[in-house]
């Protein structure tokens, strides 16, 4: 959902911003016109080198930065950022990680004018095309770089991981969960009852289903455990992954655009028999606000979602190569327990810092006890495709 930026004289933002080709297309439209204009290995190391006072030095002579955002969290960065460095302006757009890389891939392909610092989560695309392109470049603070895991440092450095979880009104469920397995989903009581963003419009979702895929084991033995027998396959139907999505479809799943359409359809307070769905574990700092009393499923078998990185890469020729530095460092956080004012927006419950030397929030449950799946990126790679075109067949 695209929403409206604070007020301030130092906040600038674009119209919503739109892919007009696929990907792939995007990706090699331009491959045989001028040769790469990433930045170069020796700028690129000049750039690292630098301390951080003679990083802000060139920062505030560039006086700007651009940033895409999956996140409209991304207007609170900025605004902190400012505060702190009132000679830097922040251009900070909010869009999809599924907008935002296509409209990455097409501005590289054409050379264009671009942002300087892309926050994205579609792990999966970053990993196999978006680096393999050249279309952005990591950049690790030295900073940080030992209170981070080897995960989070490659291939761009993650500073969150977020969710896609089951979650229910716990209004109307105060002694928990209305479902114990995920196959409850398919059967005829929860037809129609059942809601998600379209996941072929938005990759975290897609990633959610391939990652059914991709644990077929666990899905086949939940299944068992549901319908007391053997499951059975359809032609399609490479696993059990897969035929949960069928039967998902099948009984008739709500398929809207947004999370905030989601979070509202399962989390509305006052309803005697709402929905459940998959979203945003941390959405329920959000509750007293919007009037909502989400809660995660964490119980419900096998798993109630999946757990997926939030990274931060530079583009390949950033016009603000200095100012890009500094806002990432900034979005990993100062050296206190909560990540101060650069990581305030993400510090809530139900995301989790990857940094070792911050607490986790309170009110929400720790990773460790945390159900979800954590995806891996290349191996979600490799069968996103096929995921995608199994949809079509279902929908």
């Amino acid at each position: 959902m695209h929403r409206t930026y604070p007020d301030s004289s130092r906040l600038r933002q674009w119209a919503p911003l739109t892919a007009v080709m696929p990907l792939a297309l995007l990706l090699s439209a331009c491959s045989g016109q001028a040769e790469s204009t990433s930045e170069s290995p020796a700028e690129s190391a000049e750039y690292d080198a630098m301390s951080q006072e003679e990083l802000l030095s060139a920062a505030e002579e560039e006086g700007e930065v651009v940033v895409y955002s999956f996140t409209s969290r991304i207007a609170a960065v900025a605004e902190a950022f400012q505060d702190e460095h009132p000679g830097i302006v922040v251009v900070a757009h909010d869009i999809s990680s599924s907008e935002q890389i296509e409209r990455l891939a097409s501005e590289h392909a054409a050379q264009a004018a671009t942002a300087d610092v892309a926050y994205v989560s579609d792990a999966p695309v970053v990993v196999t095309e978006l680096l393999q392109e050249g279309v952005l470049l990591p950049y690790i603070p030295e900073r940080v770089e030992d209170t981070l895991a080897e995960e989070h440092l490659e291939p761009l450095v993650t500073n969150r991981l977020s969710t896609k979880v089951l979650m229910y009104n716990e209004e109307a469920h105060p002694e928990g969960a209305p479902v114990e397995n995920l196959w409850e989903l398919t059967d005829e009581q929860w037809s129609g009852k059942v809601v998600m963003v379209d996941p072929s419009s938005r990759g975290d979702y897609l990633d959610l289903l391939t990652e059914f895929t991709l644990r077929a084991g666990e899905m086949e033995a939940s299944y068992q455990e549901w319908a007391g027998e053997p499951i059975e396959l359809e032609d399609g139907q490479s696993n059990a992954g897969y035929k949960f999505i069928a039967d998902l479809y099948a009984n008739d799943v709500i398929l809207v655009s947004s999370t905030d359409d989601v979070n509202e359809a399962i989390g509305a307070v006052g309803q005697d028999d709402p929905p459940v769905g998959f979203s945003t574990y941390s959405d329920r700092r959000d509750n007293e606000e919007e009037g909502w009393a989400l809660q995660v499923a964490n119980d419900v078998a096998p798993t109630p979602g999946i757990i997926f990185p939030a990274m931060l890469g530079l583009t390949a020729e950033p016009e603000n190569p200095a100012a890009a530095r500094l806002l990432i460092d900034f979005m990993m956080g100062d050296d206190s327990a909560d990540g101060g004012p650069g990581f305030e927006p993400f510090y809530v419950a139900g995301d989790y810092p990857t940094r070792d030397d911050m607490e986790d929030p309170e009110g929400a449950l720790g990773l460790e006890e945390f159900n979800a799946w954590l995806i891996d990126p290349e191996t979600s790679a490799e069968e996103r495709s096929n995921i995608s075109d199994f949809i079509l067949t279902v929908e």
